[in-house]
């Protein structure tokens, strides 16, 4: 019998409208694995127990009166520590915020609420959510549940933990260059990084994405019902539009007749390690055997582009930290402080073309994507690296070599999805990125299930150590 903190939403649901469960029993559930795993991976953030149970009280007495509040009524779930919450302090990862409660929820975790869902914690990030690794000065390092020696990716580093070791099944994340997919990745989970404004956040910037995190793509599919929503605070969020979400199942007659880009070399960054490359392929040749047409792409980014990018971020950063008293600068992670600062020298000149080169990101990407019905790669050209590192590459010089295949898709508004296709020999989960034309989210979504019916049986979920 699965376990009740591993049960799926949809199933969760099911039961609940049955009367065979209830939101209180699985709520003490979660709460019961989260106890067991947290001192481990450390993945949250204002963990209340007793404002979990009293929710699920409230939905249970809503489903014994059949009346659910909304699609997810009861569901355990956890939202990503930078999407504010009423009355709860956003310190975005870091110990140089000063803490202030949020005068609203902002529009995921409205959402969330207005839907009936159980918000048991929020999640860790790290400072300013400008690394994918779970180092904060703020939140204990967090860790992956695959192997705790190993960070869980980032920034949703802890929406990614948590989704791997069971904190129920419903998570958010956010993302600028792919920290929703290299968690879902390094985590084994599933991800959906949205076209930019499928889901309204506040506050909006180029390239800023709130999504789900889950285990499976049918309930990532249930949250987009929910979290697709308009919300005037998003000035970038798309007009509302009737989606059909639930019909994410198409089976894996969907890749039938479909031409499908195969892109192995991102063209900047670290190159692809050997086991990630076999896993794509792989995957690539079940997709084929499924009635797609693959086909193989050159890369479209340059080194100079994610560069770019690279260096307007650091001046962006920089601009935000000299704005800091002194004492609160300090504070910040020492490797974002010399990231950042590398920037101080830069002409307006420098500034300008590295500006420029968002804008190259995204006519490439779309330029390329245009001959494929989807696209599909590495999400990322490692596995998961050991917890305390920051990046990859422990460089702040050389911080984003390993988002050479997520950061475009944020760029040119595409939808990109991580699901899981394999393992390394010594276990990590290895993600493929499916990404789809502008707007077609929900084809991002059936392709993937898709996916996960042809490929491999997935190897059992971790479990907390023994005490």
């Amino acid at each position: 019998m699965t376990a009740l903190h591993d049960l799926p939403a949809h199933e969760l649901l099911a039961a609940y409208r049955q009367r065979t469960l209830s939101p209180v029993e699985v709520t003490q559930a979660v709460l019961a694995h989260i106890e067991r795993w947290e001192p481990h991976i450390k993945a949250t953030y204002l963990l209340r127990p007793e404002a979990a149970l009293e929710q699920a009280r409230a939905s249970e007495a809503r489903w014994l009166r059949g009346e659910p509040k909304g699609l997810l009524d009861g569901v355990p779930s956890t939202i990503k520590e930078n999407i504010a919450t009423q009355g709860d302090p956003t310190p975005l990862g870091t110990a140089a915020v000063e803490l202030a409660p949020a005068a609203a929820d902002a529009p995921p975790a409205a959402r969330m609420r207005e839907a009936g869902a159980v918000v048991v914690a929020k999640t860790t990030m790290p400072d300013y959510g400008m690394l994918s690794s779970g180092l904060s000065t703020f939140h204990p390092l967090s860790r992956n549940p695959w192997d705790v020696s190993k960070g869980p990716g980032g920034s949703s580093a802890g929406g990614g933990a948590a989704a791997a070791a069971g904190y129920g099944p419903l998570h958010i994340g956010t993302d600028i260059g792919g920290s929703l997919r290299l968690p879902a990745s390094w985590c084994g989970i599933f991800s959906l990084k949205p076209s930019l404004g499928r889901i309204p956040i506040d506050p909006p910037y180029t390239g800023r994405a709130a999504g789900p995190m889950t285990r499976t793509v049918a309930d990532a599919a249930l949250m987009m019902q929910v979290l697709s929503q308009p919300d005037a605070r998003d000035s970038m969020s798309l007009p509302a539009q009737d989606i059909a979400w639930s019909q994410f199942n198409k089976g894996a007659e969907r890749l039938r007749g479909l031409r499908i880009g195969v892109l192995l070399d991102a063209g900047c960054g670290l190159p692809v390690e050997p086991e990630v490359k076999a896993a794509v392929e792989h995957a690539a040749r079940l997709m084929e055997a499924a009635g797609a047409t693959i086909v193989p792409m050159q890369p479209f980014m340059t080194q100079a582009m994610l560069d770019g990018m690279d260096h307007f971020w650091r001046m962006r950063s920089h601009t935000d930290l000299q704005a800091l008293p002194a004492a609160r600068r300090d504070k910040v992670l020492p490797y974002i402080r010399t990231w950042a600062d590398s920037a101080a020298g830069l002409s307006g000149a420098e500034v300008f073309n590295a500006s420029q080169q968002f804008h190259l990101t995204r006519v490439a990407a779309v330029k390329a994507c245009s001959a494929f019905d989807y696209v599909i790669s590495p999400v990322a050209p490692n596995v998961a690296f050991q917890a305390e590192l920051p990046s990859p590459t422990n460089d702040p010089l050389r911080p984003l070599e390993h988002i050479g295949f997520t950061v475009p898709f944020n760029m040119s508004e595409q939808p990109a999805a991580s699901v899981n296709c394999g393992y390394t020999r010594a276990g990590l989960p290895i993600g493929l990125q499916i990404a789809g034309a502008r707007f077609d989210d929900l084809g991002v979504l059936q392709v993937a299930h898709a996916f996960e019916l042809i490929r491999e049986p997935q190897r059992a979920w971790p479990q907390p150590p023994a005490a």
